[in-house]
């Protein structure tokens, strides 16, 4: 199995929200359509700095992760970004990478799109069990 990348919409969520409330012209949105890989070892999304830039998000907090050979890196905090995939949306901060690295799909927003990864084709795809979208399960107390 090869690496399984995805195209995904990432807009600047604070323009998304203004405009979808009539305050500023939809064309005024920042976003930028990218391949990223879907990750499912990586918990959230993943984008470099150049992204960071061509978005105009700003940083929120820091914090420490731990990378996949095992350093542990101190890093920014981005956001709040709309995130797009296959015409399912939501909403999420990113973790900042280096320039020049790819943006990675992390596993807690293919859970909110409730996504799949299918290694025998490749592909990224709406959950087969959900086709009119995600479902978010809600447990409700009696």
């Amino acid at each position: 199995m090869g690496l399984v990348m995805t195209k995904i919409k990432l807009s600047n969520y604070i323009e998304f929200h203004a405009a979808k409330n009539g305050l500023l012209p939809p064309d005024a949105v920042r976003s930028i359509e990218v391949d990223a890989l879907a990750d499912t070892g990586a918990i959230e999304l993943c984008i470099p700095e150049e992204l960071v830039e061509v978005l105009g998000v700003t940083v929120m907090r820091h914090r420490r992760v731990t990378v996949a050979d095992g350093r542990k890196l101190e890093v920014a905090i981005v956001g709040p970004l709309e995130v797009e995939v296959l015409g399912r949306g939501t909403f999420a901060d990113a973790i900042v990478l280096p320039r020049g690295t790819r943006p990675l799909l992390g596993a807690l927003q293919m859970e909110q799109l409730d996504l799949v990864v299918v290694p025998r084709t490749g592909e990224v795809i709406g959950n087969p069990a959900h086709p009119d979208g995600p479902l978010i399960p809600i447990l409700l107390a009696s």
